[in-house]
């Protein structure tokens, strides 16, 4: 697949350390990256930083604008959402409309604060479950990327972490699994947007291992060794 042929990618609320990981990587990989935020401004501060980083290691050939929320979700092929647990229906709630017919990945996860090492899963059983509730299912809601560390993801090398993909869609999972890749670690289909409440609930049980070991832990599917 060519430059011009990969999708457009949007990250909405994508101006921390999760969403400008992930914008990093896939602007490298050659996809064309917009960083969403609430505000211009501070989606325009976010892409100089950015940009800035690329070139201190060296990359200086890398698509990434800076837009609002809607806008970002109007211009893209595929969303993703990186906000706090506490803005996901809010901002889901903005860029509905612009959503239809797509893919949206959604990476939040319930946790709340001050006890986030602790599993506090939403009575509807999970964050993807809220969004494709809520977004309805035109829109093919993928929950990912719950279990990697955004530390690792700022870094230039490749992620020692697995990633659950899962959505009532196998096609748009597949999509998904291909950025995954893009990004520098191994995605697997497991299953229909009810499960990703196990990916949710393992943040928990991940930070409370980063709080005891002080480490970065992330998760990796064994058995795969003859795997067809």
């Amino acid at each position: 697949m060519t430059t011009e042929q990969l999708p457009v990618l949007a990250i909405l609320g994508g101006t921390g350390d999760l969403g400008t990981g992930l914008a990093r990587r896939w602007a490298q990989a050659g996809y064309q990256v917009i960083i969403g935020s609430r505000t211009q401004e501070k989606a325009e501060a976010a892409v100089a930083d950015l940009q800035e980083v690329m070139a201190e290691r060296g990359v200086a050939e890398i698509s990434v604008t800076a837009m609002e929320n809607l806008a970002a979700a109007e211009a893209a092929d595929i969303v993703t959402l990186t906000v706090p647990f506490s803005h996901q229906v809010s901002t889901l709630e903005l860029v509905k409309p612009a959503l239809q017919g797509k893919i949206l990945i959604d990476v939040t996860v319930p946790l709340v604060p001050p006890r986030v090492a602790r599993v506090q899963l939403p009575e509807e059983g999970s964050a993807g479950q809220i969004a494709q509730n809520l977004l309805g299912e035109e829109v093919f809601v993928v929950s990912a990327f719950q279990n990697v560390a955004a530390a690792h993801l700022q870094e230039g090398k490749g992620v020692d972490c697995d990633v659950l993909v899962c959505g009532n869609k196998k096609d748009a999972r597949a999509q998904v699994i291909t950025l995954v890749e893009a990004a520098g670690m191994r995605g697997f289909h497991a299953g229909m947007i009810n499960n990703a409440a196990a990916a949710e609930a393992l943040t928990s049980v991940l930070i409370a291992i980063n709080k005891q070991y002080s480490c970065h832990a992330g998760i990796r599917i064994s058995g795969l060794e003859h795997a067809g």
